[in-house]
This record gives structure tokens, sequence and C-alpha cells, in this order.
């Protein structure tokens, strides 16, 4: 199964990935990181490893392995 890393401190809580996520599985997160913004939290479920997420990434703040 396909997993989702979010490097949460690059990360500038655009949405984009949220936006674009096919299968729904990635979210804003309910805490602040160190920028002071609401990053993308992977949900741990139905991701399908397309990598749309990763390559919307302006931050280049998503890594996904299968």
């Amino acid at each position: 199964m396909p997993k989702i890393e979010v490097n949460e401190d690059l990360c500038k809580g655009c949405g984009l990935c949220i936006r674009i996520c096919p299968k729904q599985c990635i979210e804003f997160g309910n805490h602040l990181n160190v920028k002071g913004f609401h990053p993308a939290t992977y949900m741990g479920e139905n991701c399908i490893g397309c990598k749309a997420c990763a390559t919307t990434c302006p931050e280049v703040a998503i890594e996904v392995f299968k």
C-alpha cells in the first residue's frame, strides 16, 4: 500500500494537494507548523500512489512511497 509523507515544516497550507488528490486522503491538520500554517496531513488510507499531490506541491513537501 502506498504511503504519503508530508514534511510539515515545509508545508505552507496552500491546499493544492488536498484539491488534486483523487482519493481525498489528505486534509489540513488541526495544529500549526513552525511557520504558522495548518499543514497538509495524510489520513492513512485510500492512497493509490498516483503522486499527484507530490508533483503539485510548490514547496516539495510531499513524498509518496510505494
